[in-house]
């Protein structure tokens, strides 16, 4: 029976019907609101366009936050509103059908290891660069999730002391400098320096300040605009900062990219990786960094979502 997972990220909602193949075959879109019951209504309503064209045994629901160990409630979810809210339950009785939850880089994670680019890897970490960073570390296709169901939060880990504000409530976190949304506000901080040239970005935010979002900047940058070059720069020592950080602590045998920001992965990955090589504690003494793109980019955390679902309903 097929089942349906649904990734709530920040910005949107996205499910898709899968198969036991892990294959996508059909999806619906909204976007993401503020408040428990608009996202609540939100999420059925995605689904209940799916219900209306297949039959389908479960629903996974891939989320961006915390997730307790029953994975039936939302513990916090910076970039969304629930609380210690037990989503599972109420979603499950407005469908009438079994729902289980996940965090949504551990669901790529799950994706990409058993269809994708971590199979068969020992230690593997999965990030999601989207509106934030999501973390997964399978170790022998097994998800770490520490003592409490919450790690890894490797987007949360402060890189710069009294940097840009989060929504997690700290500062300077590592998804604020290495993310889609990041990304913007990176160029938009170019773009307010005197003398800087830019000639599409500039533009563009004359036309409409909200304009400047990650995916234009990473579409400028294509395009040679100097801007969005020195942006994506940036991206890509942050990136490789991050890493070698997280490299040290976990040793990974592959770092596999995930999330919306993977897809222009060609426009930073290399410079990131070279960066890492100069960071990394025994830096030409250890094996080169293993770093490639998801094998289902936007789509794993469904996936994994929709996989996880239908093996518990």
């Amino acid at each position: 029976m097929r089942t349906i997972g649904v990734d709530v990220g920040g910005t949107s909602v996205r499910a898709g019907v899968v198969d036991e193949h892990g294959t996508v075959l059909d999806t619906a879109r909204g976007t993401t609101p503020p408040g428990e019951a608009a996202l609540e209504d939100a999420i059925c309503a995605v689904v209940s366009e799916l219900l209306g064209r297949h039959r389908v045994s479960a629903v996974g629901l891939a989320v961006a936050g915390f997730i307790a160990n029953d994975r039936r409630t939302v513990l916090f979810a910076p970039h969304l509103a629930w609380r210690s809210a037990p989503v599972a339950d109420r979603i499950s009785a407005r469908l009438g059908l079994p729902v289980v939850l996940e965090h949504d880089a551990n669901a790529a994670g799950l994706a990409e290891h058993r269809f994708g680019a971590l199979r068969g890897v020992g230690v593997g970490l999965l990030l999601a660069l989207g509106t934030g960073i999501g973390a997964a570390l399978l170790v022998d296709g097994e998800l770490y999730r520490g003592a409490h169901g919450v790690a890894p939060e490797l987007g949360h880990l402060c890189l710069v002391p009294g940097g840009r504000p989060c929504e997690c409530g700290k500062s300077g976190c590592w998804e604020r400098y290495c993310s889609g949304t990041a990304l913007a506000a990176t160029a938009t901080d170019l773009l307010a320096r005197a003398g800087t040239h830019s000639p599409i970005l500039s533009r563009e935010a004359a036309r409409d300040p909200g304009a400047i979002t990650g995916r234009a900047v990473a579409a400028a940058a294509r395009e040679g605009d100097p801007v969005a070059t020195a942006a994506m720069s940036a991206l890509a020592g942050w990136l490789a900062t991050g890493l070698s950080l997280v490299a040290d602590v976990y040793d990974p045998e592959l770092v596999v990219l995930g999330g919306g920001l993977s897809e222009s992965a060609p426009l930073f990955l290399d410079e990131a990786r070279d960066r890492y090589h100069h960071l990394i504690t025994g830096a030409g003494h250890r094996p080169p960094l293993r770093l490639r793109t998801a094998h289902h980019a936007d789509d794993a955390g469904l996936i994994g979502a929709a996989t996880l679902a239908a093996t518990h309903s």
